[in-house]
């Protein structure tokens, strides 16, 4: 049995593996689009629903222009590079909830949700972009779908650990048991900064394509650090990068980014 569950792993992994355009990572999926994408615009009417949209006309109206200008460059990419039928399923749309967190996200499918918070630290146009090319970059690299894939993932190999041990005594098996969940969770919380790192640069990249200023993704993040006031978990049990981390990353990827805006020949 444990074998049979291991070569289904094997398959699994074979089967679901494809590259990020751009970054050129390699992922694990099994999650079609077909599969999240009603639940994923169910959850967004859902949301939308319960919660105050902005009556700053002016502010709004800024979030739908820059998401609009961000998303056609995206568009424009997936068609000139044989991702057609995927750039149909999106339908991107862009909100502003009254609501003083420091946040902002996009769902599988293009669906996106900035808060009054954080444009302070957003600070302009170009900030907001930044911000905006982030979270659209998550939608683009599919890493909701991704994380689903890694869930099923997590509980074939607790399953494959618990037959593994199943000949042992009790304290074997909570031992292993116990290394596994812990070390599966911190391995988790490395995948999402995985993400976080890889939408960074894809947004920084997006954001060049519609004509921003991607320097401006950096002094986002130097206001967010200045914001947080040293605040923040340990690097290794969070799912985001460190503030310090981030600024470098994006600081060393500028010249990077500029160039792959470039070389896929349209940038505005």
């Amino acid at each position: 049995m444990q074998k049979r569950i291991l070569f289904f792993i094997s398959i699994f992994v074979l089967n679901a593996c494809s590259t990020v355009p751009i970054t050129e990572r390699k992922r694990v999926n099994i999650v079609e689009d077909s599969e999240i994408l009603p639940a994923s615009f169910a959850q967004y009417d859902t949301f939308l629903k319960e919660h105050k949209l902005s009556t700053n006309a002016s502010q709004t109206r800024q979030i739908k222009e820059i998401g609009g200008r961000i998303s056609k460059s995206v568009d424009r990419f997936m068609r000139a590079n044989g991702m057609t039928e995927e750039a149909n399923n999106y339908k991107w749309e862009f909100n502003l909830v009254e609501d003083d967190q420091m946040n902002a996200w996009c769902l599988p499918g293009g669906k996106v949700v900035f808060y009054t918070g954080i444009l302070p630290i957003c600070g302009n146009e170009d900030g907001i972009a930044a911000v905006m090319g982030h979270e659209i970059a998550h939608a683009f690299a599919k890493h909701g779908q991704e994380r689903m894939t890694s869930s099923y993932g997590q509980q074939l190999g607790g399953m494959a650990v618990a037959l593994g041990t199943s000949g042992q005594n009790y304290e074997t098996q909570v031992l292993w048991n116990s290394i596994y969940g812990i070390s599966s969770q911190v391995g988790m919380l490395a995948y999402s900064r995985t993400h976080e790192t890889e939408a960074d640069k894809l947004g920084m990249v997006f954001m060049i394509m519609a004509g921003y200023d991607p320097e401006e993704a950096i002094d986002v993040w130097k206001r967010m650090k200045a914001d947080s006031k040293g605040q923040a978990p340990p690097e290794f049990l969070s799912t985001h990068p460190s503030h310090d981390t981030r600024i470098s990353d994006l600081q060393k990827y500028l010249p990077v980014a500029r160039m792959n805006a470039r070389d896929y020949g349209i940038e505005n």
